[in-house]
C-alpha cells in the first residue's frame, strides 16, 4: 500500500517545474493532488499528465496573489474532501537593485511569497487541528540565507517565510499540524532552462560555483517535500531543509 494514500494534497504553482515535480511524487504515492496555478491550459495538461502516469489530480485556477480568495479556494476543498498536505509553493521572483525598484514591486514579492502561505497555512490548520492534524510544506529558498545583488525583495521575503514556518510550527504542534520548509537552490525548471539557454557561460558558471558541481532537478525537491509530508517525518516539525547541492554552507572563495 502507498502511504499517501487516501490522503488530499494541494500543491500551489502545480502546473510546471518544482510544483509539478512534487505533484507527481505525492500522486505516485497515493495522494489525490489539486494543483492551481493561473495558466488553465499549463494546468490541464499538468492534470492531465499526472493521471497518465498512474495519479490522481484535479486542477483549480488559481492567483495566489489574491491570498484571501486562495484561502478561502483551500477551506472549501478542505471542506468538500478534507485536507491532509498543503504545499506552499508558487513563487514570485522579483529582480531589481534596490535604487531600482520602487515599493510596489518589492512588495509584489511578499504578496506572493509570504501573504498567499500565510493565508493558506492559516485555513489549512484551521482544518487539520480539528481533523488530526496534517502536514503544511512551504517551498522557501536559499535565497532567504543568503544574499544576492538584485534580490532583496524576493530574499526578504523567502526569508520571512523561514521564519513564519518555525512560529507555526510551534502553533500547529499539539493540534498535530506539522509545518516545514525547505530551501532549493539553483534547480533546472523551465525558467532556468530558458534562462540559461539565453547565456549558457552564466549557467555554466552557476553550476561549477555549487559544491557539487551541478543544478539541481525539480524532482529531487520532489523527494524531500514527499519525506516532511509523510508518517516518515511524524517527528519532524519546524524545520528547513535545503536541497542545493551544499551552497548555503559554503564559504565562497573565488578560483
Amino acid at each position: 500500500m502507498r502511504s499517501l494514500s487516501g490522503k488530499i494534497a494541494i500543491v500551489t504553482g502545480g502546473s510546471d517545474g518544482i510544483g509539478l515535480a512534487i505533484a507527481q511524487k505525492l500522486a505516485n504515492d497515493g495522494a489525490h493532488v489539486i494543483i492551481c496555478a493561473r495558466n488553465e491550459d499549463k494546468l490541464a495538461q499538468a492534470a492531465a499528465d499526472i493521471t497518465s502516469n498512474g495519479g490522481t489530480c484535479e486542477h483549480r485556477i488559481q492567483d495566489v496573489s489574491d491570498a484571501t480568495a486562495y484561502a478561502a479556494m483551500i477551506a472549501e476543498i478542505a471542506q468538500e474532501k478534507g485536507l491532509d498536505i498543503l504545499v506552499n509553493n508558487a513563487p514570485h521572483v522579483g529582480f531589481g537593485m534596490i535604487s531600482d525598484t520602487d515599493l510596489q514591486a518589492f512588495q509584489q514579492n511578499f504578496r506572493i511569497n509570504m501573504d498567499a502561505p500565510y493565508m493558506g497555512t492559516r485555513a489549512a490548520m484551521t482544518h487539520m487541528s480539528v481533523n488530526g492534524g496534517g502536514s503544511i510544506i512551504n517551498i522557501s529558498s536559499i535565497n532567504g540565507e543568503r544574499a544576492m545583488q538584485g534580490m532583496s525583495g524576493y530574499g526578504a521575503s523567502k526569508a520571512a517565510l523561514l521564519h513564519f514556518t518555525r512560529n507555526a510550527a510551534m502553533e500547529g504542534a499539539r493540534a498535530n499540524v506539522r509545518v516545514n520548509a525547505v530551501t532549493p537552490g539553483p534547480i533546472m525548471t523551465p525558467g532556468t532552462r530558458a534562462w540559461f539557454n539565453a547565456d549558457p557561460d552564466a549557467g555554466q558558471a552557476i553550476a561549477h560555483a555549487n559544491p557539487m558541481g551541478r543544478i539541481g532537478n525539480p524532482e529531487e525537491v520532489a523527494n524531500v517535500v514527499h519525506f516532511l509530508a509523510s508518517d516518515a517525518a511524524s517527528y519532524v516539525t519546524g524545520a528547513n531543509i535545503p536541497v542545493d547541492g551544499g551552497k548555503t554552507n559554503e564559504l565562497y572563495v573565488p578560483t
